[in-house]
């Protein structure tokens, strides 16, 4: 008995997180492309408030891209960790319970040193990694890749 009141608790406070995190991201409105533009050219890269457009307007297409149905760690503060930015079987550091999943994008630029992930076209993970690392990142997509059947891509949402 214990063990479902602990199950429903936790699918709980899951729903209230991503109806806390679909309200929020609703209210906020986005600044003019011309203003988001001006935001990545000078490296300040606001998360919910920067669009795919405006990063390839400011900094060209991205030389290393990736695209695929992701499930991302919603943190406390309402910010979300794509699941696979984190180690397998490993949950960031203060996450609670919150989880959300969509389309992530993936820019990877290894020339300024950033990944940048986009969810709803809309900017929601940054981090800052060295080329290498960026360049791995994006050899380790192109594997995952080649294992992708056409079954896959029919069973997402």
């Amino acid at each position: 008995m214990a063990n479902i009141f602990l199950v429903l608790t936790t699918v709980v406070r899951c729903l209230c997180g991503v109806l806390v995190l679909g309200l929020i991201a609703g209210c906020k409105s986005l600044p003019t492309l011309e203003q988001q533009e001006q935001l990545v050219q000078a490296n300040n890269l606001v998360l919910d408030q920067i669009t795919t457009r405006a990063v390839v307007n400011a900094w060209g297409k991205p030389p290393l891209y990736h695209s695929e149905f992701s499930h991302f760690f919603v943190m406390p503060d309402f910010s979300v960790i794509p699941r696979s930015r984190v180690a397998t079987g490993e949950a960031p550091r203060g996450w609670k319970a919150g989880v959300h999943a969509g389309e992530g994008v993936y820019f990877a630029y290894p020339d300024r040193g950033w990944l940048l992930v986009f969810l709803d076209d809309r900017l929601v993970y940054k981090e800052e990694l060295k080329g290498e690392e960026l360049y791995a990142l994006a050899k380790s997509w192109a594997y995952e890749d080649r294992f992708k059947t056409r079954l896959d891509d029919a069973s997402r949402p």
